[in-house]
């Protein structure tokens, strides 16, 4: 109880937005490179054999990749229940869609082998390339909303409403968003087939590696060229209690023309976030042209952290703007749950990560090395 002392409630609440991005990062590095391969699926593998090798590189660590998503869904429904409540119903489609996305992948694993039938075969890797790119997408477009304000409002009982739908999230800057992320995790999928296979198949993938890494560096300058020109950010225009009780309400803030950037003028040292996410992608693709495999994956790797920490940059404190009522936008400071439950989910944090962190590199210095195409010819050692 002396540490549960020493921690403030502002402490606890900082900790808690930090490592929301961490789980964010962590998903977006380790499972990016499964659906950005999905992604390359059908363009990257020419053969029946090259796309088995394809699926085979991720086959046996997809799965446990997903962890980083339930670890962040949990961190979000304990930690933050206000934006729990408010971006899983009112994104409650395009989490569907995202879901539908994820569940097919391993179905298509699945079902892909059952038959010879080369039509058949063609048809799931269809599937796999659809489980790739939509949730890449809507991941993408889910934040370029976040950027713009979400439509909700409190009613005077603290009621959230939302008034958006599915459509009016397909926007051109959301879907803007949702290239940069579709670039991004395609990027660092062909990073990961040049690093797990060889041949034909790794050359096609740095062929497509090296397009995705330029459209990722065009596409994230083009994204906040428009944020900086045409987005309106939000700014709170009263005091705030940091370390008082969760009230979004007891706040006043409006949306202003540049606000976005106020953080990156008042702390120039957050320039750092894009400057890597403009030039870890480069990184990427001279890498992936010198055929180094796994430092080009450390490359792309960092230009995901760099994209998704300049949002948190730009955003700070917010975490979920409202479009409708700029005063109901949720904060740091003011959508956590308690002190207590902060402190208690912290302790278990500081057990378990360190764990999944240890045990996900366990599984990936076993599983080390270029998948064995003939191999899989011969029916050895793979699963797909």
């Amino acid at each position: 109880m002396i540490l549960h002392e020493l921690l403030s409630y502002e402490t606890l609440r900082l900790v808690w937005w930090v490592l929301l991005g961490v789980l964010l990062i962590g998903f977006a590095v380790t499972d990016g490179f499964d659906l950005g391969t999905g992604v390359l699926l059908p363009f990257a593998g020419k053969t029946d054999l090259e796309r088995r090798v394809i699926i085979n590189s991720i086959g046996p660590v997809w799965e446990g990749n997903q962890v980083w998503l339930i670890l962040g869904g949990g961190a979000i429904f304990a930690a933050w229940p206000q934006l729990y409540a408010v971006s899983f119903s009112g994104f409650y489609l395009a989490m569907f869609v995202i879901l539908v996305g994820l569940i097919l992948r391993p179905v298509a694993f699945k079902f892909r082998s059952k038959r010879e039938d080369p039509r058949w075969r063609a048809r799931w890797d269809w599937v796999l390339f659809f489980s790739g790119v939509v949730p890449a997408l809507i991941f993408g477009v889910a934040v370029g909303n976040v950027l713009l304000g979400v439509p909700f409002r409190f009613t005077a009982d603290m009621h959230i409403l939302y008034e958006g739908t599915f459509f009016g999230l397909l926007n051109p800057f959301a879907l803007l968003c949702g290239l940069v992320s579709v670039a991004m995790l395609t990027m660092h999928g062909a990073a990961w087939l040049q690093l797990k296979t060889d041949g034909d198949v790794a050359a096609r993938a740095r062929r497509y590696g090296s397009v995705a890494a330029i459209a990722t560096v065009a596409l994230y300058a083009a994204a906040g060229v428009v944020l900086w020109q045409a987005v309106d950010g939000y700014r709170i225009t009263s005091a705030i209690a940091t370390d008082g009780p969760s009230n979004p309400m007891a706040k006043s803030a409006q949306a202003a023309a540049g606000a976005w950037l106020t953080n990156f003028s008042d702390h120039p040292w957050t320039w750092s976030a894009p400057v890597l996410g403009l030039a870890a992608p480069l990184a990427a693709l001279a890498l992936m042209r010198a055929r180094r495999g796994g430092l080009a994956l450390l490359a792309s790797g960092a230009a995901i952290a760099g994209v998704i920490l300049s949002v948190g940059a730009a955003m700070f404190p917010f975490i979920l703007p409202s479009s409708l009522d700029p005063r109901a936008s949720l904060t740091v400071w003011d959508a956590s749950s308690s002190h207590l439950t902060l402190f208690i989910m912290l302790v278990m944090s500081a057990i378990f990560i360190p764990l999944i962190v240890a045990y996900t590199s366990w599984v990936y210095k076993v599983l080390w090395g270029k998948v064995d195409g003939a191999a899989i010819a011969e029916r050895r050692g793979h699963a797909y």
